[in-house]
């Protein structure tokens, strides 16, 4: 086993001791003694003899000075850890900083397990999972999936008794796969409980957790400052919302309302019924109605005021509306076209970028604390954050998609100030798409019709089931799924000579819940990117083919879903894992439409690479790159120079109606009605 591998090891059953057995009890840690906790070291010698006999792979750890974690123990070993609290992402950079900093692996890997049994197992999986992603000689190791070492943000937790059980009593081979039930946070008297399958799905939560783990916002330069960052926090924001809105298109709701007034009542109620393993607690509910309140949590070190926070929103709406932005010592930034949106994605959020934190606050930040302390402003009843307050659940509670459709607004507010986009930026001269449609992946499927169904998945969680069983332990559970497709366009190239092009692809609903027809600013915030590749063009007519699950956008079943086994890492890496991991999830690709079919606009520009490029080639096939729309690419800059969202980031030109106005005079877009249909069948993955 290679050195930077061993590190894996402590990336397995977190709440368990690291040199308690690790695969099965095939592998075993061996500690120098002053590494034990004090709990342990007085009977140290005799643990490590008991749990190492029948070991086939010790890992020894050399003694090196211990390091000094004093830092990172302010966050509670078996409380919460939130990178929405700038003291507890401020201690996470330290200890990403300090991991970064080893001169080598073997010495990384004696200051990790030092520090792995006396941190919070949460702060410690993150830091030196962004640590192993993003060190020259670990960036090649597969990362477990947050679902493998935590399945507690995820899943129901009435499955995980029954899991126990079965894994217990049960053999291996003869083990019943558990079943995850939808649905189970509300019943059907809630209208939001129509969302729960979106909401609550462990692929899209995964997502926001993973994104946030390839985008830290504090740390070492070089893992903080990465290209166009702030824009990717825009970008990834705003297509969630999107998607989410059409989402509730399909089920008979109308668009989320942003979060516009922090003095009125929250409507939404949500009650996650999951717990923290960590100290065995429900993550508290959130009553209807609840009055927002200033936060008063001086053990939290989160401290404001409803007005600081409304302040914060008005200094960024006043200097949207300037077009500047003041730097610390009143120096004024202007938010010019290139510039301006990252600019202000790294103010929102705040990340470590931000060019005046003291100025503009923790505005992202404090919208998710405000909510999720809002069942217990003060500390008085000693109850932690909500769901709202960790990456990994934020996105299962419907005020997640309220408050992230304001902070969508306000980017909005600045695209507003700039100018629609001329002929010239979106015409490409020479280039026709005579032909636009879709089909189905099967013999005789009519054109432009796609369907989505239920399907039935199940993963292993016994890697996360602490001082569990060993062997595997299945549950299974519920999502969306839709059938795979073909983009297929034929394209024109009058130019008499090889042109080359980046086709992209995006779908939006005509209608909104209520049947009314959308009008085109309201569609183009609608527009969902379903694609973005390469294409070469030669002299004459070209006929492109694309399958659904070659998208930009998305990462497959598999790579969501991946385990990651100790016995499995002697074999060669094949990838590089930092962004594998990091992608919407494959099976929400398409939105779910409606049992009578729901009408889409499919639309496809071709435009200039020449005005694309920024001068880097890089292949989609190889290193994780497949999902680079919101991922961007590993250690390289994001593969196109056009605002993302472009050509609908901006408004049109008042001449512009509709989507039939806007594709009207450009010969490189098109347009066609889709149909999504959708199944209320549950059908088994094979």
């Amino acid at each position: 086993m290679s050195n930077n591998r061993n590190l894996l090891a402590l990336l397995q059953r977190p709440l368990e001791p690291t040199f308690y057995p690790k695969d099965n009890g095939k592998t075993v840690v061996d500690l120098p003694e002053n590494f034990l906790t004090e709990r342990y070291r007085p009977i140290g010698a005799s643990l490590q003899s008991r749990f190492g006999n029948d070991a086939d792979t010790r890992i020894p750890v050399r003694n090196v000075t211990p390091p000094s974690i004093s830092f990172a123990e302010a966050v509670p070993r078996r409380g919460g850890f939130s990178l929405f609290n700038p003291k507890h992402r401020q201690i996470a950079g330290d200890l990403i900083n300090l991991f970064m900093s080893q001169p080598d692996v073997d010495t990384l890997m004696s200051v990790a397990a030092y520090s792995r049994d006396r941190l919070n197992p949460i702060l410690f999986q993150y830091a030196l999972s962004v640590a192993i992603q993003h060190r020259p000689d670990t960036k090649d190791l597969n990362i477990p999936s947050f679902l493998e070492l935590f399945p507690d943000s995820f899943v129901d937790p009435t499955v995980f008794p029954k899991l126990r059980e079965e894994g217990s009593i049960v053999q291996a081979e003869n083990r019943m796969t558990i079943d995850i039930p939808m649905n189970y946070t509300a019943s059907d008297r809630e209208d939001e409980q129509r969302m729960a399958y979106f909401r609550e799905d462990i692929g899209v939560n995964l997502h926001h957790w993973h994104w946030h783990l390839v985008y830290p916002g504090e740390g070492p330069s070089n893992v903080v400052n990465k290209d166009r960052r702030g824009e990717l926090f825009y970008y990834m924001h705003q297509q969630l919302i999107a998607r989410y809105n059409v989402e509730r298109f399909s089920n008979r709701l109308a668009r989320v309302r942003p979060l516009t007034n922090l003095r009125e009542p929250l409507a939404e109620g949500y009650f996650p019924k999951i717990i923290r393993s960590l100290n065995n607690r429900a993550f508290p509910p959130r009553p209807q109605n609840t009055v927002l309140r200033d936060i008063n949590r001086v053990d939290d070190s989160v401290v404001f005021t409803v007005s600081d926070l409304e302040r914060s929103e008005a200094r960024i709406a006043e200097s949207i509306d300037g077009g500047y932005v003041v730097a610390p010592g009143g120096n004024r930034i202007p938010l010019d076209e290139r510039t301006g949106i990252d600019m202000l994605g790294n103010i929102m959020e705040p990340s470590a970028l931000s060019v005046n934190s003291q100025f503009y606050g923790n505005y992202h930040g404090n919208l998710h604390n405000i909510i999720a302390y809002s069942h217990d402003p003060d500390n008085r009843f000693l109850e932690g954050y909500g769901v709202v307050g960790e990456f990994q659940t934020a996105m299962r509670d419907p005020t997640f998609y309220r408050l992230h459709a304001q902070v969508d607004n306000m980017f909005h507010r600045y695209k507003r100030t700039l100018q629609p986009y001329n002929a010239n930026q979106l015409n490409y001269n020479g280039i026709q798409i005579q032909s636009l449609g879709v089909q189905l992946n099967r013999a005789n499927a009519p054109a432009n019709v796609l369907l989505t169904y239920w399907q039935r998945s199940q993963v292993d969680l016994a890697t996360g089931l602490d001082f569990g069983p060993e062997g595997n332990v299945f549950a299974s559970f519920t999502h969306l799924q839709h059938a795979p497709f073909t983009f297929r366009l034929t394209v024109n190239n009058t130019s008499g000579a090889t042109r080359r092009g980046t086709c992209r692809i995006f779908i939006a609903p005509k209608v909104d819940e209520r049947n009314t027809a959308l009008t085109m600013d309201e569609q183009r915030l609608l527009m969902v990117e379903l694609d973005k590749f390469t294409v070469n063009l030669n002299a004459g007519t070209n006929n492109i083919v694309r399958r659904s699950e070659q998208s930009s956008v998305t990462i497959p079943y598999e790579r969501t879903f991946r385990q990651v086994a100790l016995s499995n890492i002697n074999e060669p890496s094949t990838e590089m894992f930092r962004f594998c991991n990091c992608g919407w999830p494959h099976h929400l690709l398409i939105p779910k439409g409606t049992p009578e079919g729901m009408q889409f606009d499919l639309f496809a520009m071709i435009s200039n690479y020449a005005d694309d490029t920024v001068n880097q080639e890089f292949d989609e096939n190889v290193n994780c790159n497949d999902s680079h729309s919101f991922c961007g690419l590993r250690d390289q800059l994001y593969p196109d120079r056009r605002p993302m969202g472009y050509p609908f980031d901006r408004r049109m030109p008042t001449t512009v109606r509709s989507l039939p106005d806007f594709t009207r005079g450009n010969t490189n877009m098109a347009t066609t009605q889709v149909q999504v249909r959708f199944t209320n069948t549950v059908i088994a993955r094979t």
